[in-house]
């Protein structure tokens, strides 16, 4: 069997995260694997450790050179191979070019390692946070996706899920290959060990353009963009509060302020 996870390199949330003068995202910063992905990992890994015939775990990023750094992590977690695709072109890539460049790569992969049995995906990216890639994925590649998961099952050919909801699970079945979606409630990422990040030097790691994916120029980044950031507005300063002293009427002047905020 072979999984294919997304990885991917995002600015990280606790530093100062910034534009670039056309609106786009500024990764020039210090960045990250993506929390998100990180549950998707956890989850080829988990399938991997509990198949006796053996499945090969690769770990798929897209993005600049600092971009290889999420595939690091995914192998020091144990993915036997890394993928990186890089190329100037990709540069500002909106959901939809990402998508492409994605199903592109998959398809490289199946013509050199064989068949890809499964894709895990996190939920979504935490820069970006559309949700969109892994579906616009599985139509490109013509796969069933089940979106998602709190929990996942893999057997007799067939992916089985469970999603949550406010009031009720549902249980969604797709037959092999496909796409699966996860969330942050599957499992609980494992750190790498010492083991596993000296090991992690050694394993493969392939690193593909767009021209050797297919791909033409046009069809990604600030070329193919289907959509645009227009303005960007930073958020405001936090201000002090509103102080109420209580001299008797401090509860119904709370009262009156939540209904002005139209908090009651």
């Amino acid at each position: 069997m072979r999984i294919v996870t997304f990885v991917k390199y995002v600015p990280d949330a606790a530093g100062d995260r910034t534009f670039e003068s056309d609106n786009t995202v500024d990764r020039s910063v210090d960045g990250l694997l993506s929390e998100l992905d990180e549950y998707a990992v956890e989850e080829a890994l988990k399938i991997a450790d509990g198949d006796k015939k053996g499945t090969e775990v690769i770990a798929l990023t897209v993005g600049p050179d600092d971009a290889v750094d999420a595939v690091r992590k995914s192998l020091q977690m144990g993915a036997n191979k890394g993928v990186h695709i890089c190329d100037d072109s990709l540069e500002a890539s909106c959901a939809v070019g990402t998508a492409k460049t994605l199903a592109a790569a998959v398809k490289v992969v199946e013509e050199e390692e064989g068949p890809v049995d499964l894709i895990i995906t996190g939920l979504s990216s935490t820069d970006g946070a559309m949700s969109v890639v892994p579906v616009m994925v599985a139509e490109l590649l013509g796969r069933p996706a089940a979106t998602q998961a709190s929990h996942l099952e893999v057997s007799g050919g067939v992916a089985k899920i469970r999603r949550d909801g406010d009031t009720a699970s549902q249980y969604v079945e797709v037959p092999l290959p496909a796409l699966v979606s996860v969330t942050d409630q599957i499992n609980e990422p494992r750190y790498p060990s010492f083991k596993g990040i000296m090991a992690a030097k050694r394993k493969p790691l392939d690193e593909y353009d767009i021209e050797e994916l297919g791909l033409d120029a046009g069809e990604v980044g600030t070329a193919g963009a289907t959509t645009e950031v227009v303005t960007l507005t930073e958020r405001p300063p936090r201000t002090a509060g509103e102080v109420i002293t209580d001299e008797g009427e401090g509860g119904n002047q709370l009262v009156e302020w939540l209904a002005s905020k139209k908090l009651v």
